[in-house]
């Protein structure tokens, strides 16, 4: 199991369709957009992710987009397999448990019975879980 803290900054930015968010973490910066179906009990999505260099990035967007909501976190990274554990102290929000598989090298079937054999394992309940996003809670918030 990989072990990796990171600080993360995440810039979202009002959009029409889906999510556009800018990630500024300790190795740079990617520009992320989501498009997610938020209806159903499990939260699949798809993103793209365009890694972005140069200086005034922030900036840059900050310019084209306005600004929805901002969520700074301190993560600490697990990764068992292609799915991600996710420890996060988010700046105003407090302390949560995050877990993603990532559906790239395996069936959307292989990731839900991997996701199901982490969730066994660190004897999560499903009945606790938060079924918003970072953003979702920051925007209630304010």
């Amino acid at each position: 199991m990989h072990n990796k803290k990171i600080l993360q900054k995440d810039i979202y930015y009002k959009v029409k369709n889906g999510l556009l968010k800018l990630r500024k973490h300790n190795d740079g910066c990617e520009l992320i957009k989501y498009l997610r179906n938020e209806k159903d009990g499990e939260r699949w999505s798809n993103y793209f992710v365009l890694n972005i260099s140069g200086e005034n990035v922030e900036n840059y967007f900050d310019d084209l987009f306005e600004i929805e909501t901002i969520v700074e976190k301190t993560r600490e990274l697990y990764i068992y397999k292609n799915t991600r554990i996710h420890l996060d102290k988010v700046n105003c929000l407090g302390n949560f448990l995050e877990l993603e598989t990532v559906v790239n090298n395996i069936s959307q079937q292989e990731a839900k019975i991997e996701f199901d054999e982490v969730v066994k394992f660190l004897k999560l309940d499903f009945e606790d879980q938060i079924k918003k996003s970072y953003r979702d809670l920051m925007l209630a918030k304010n």
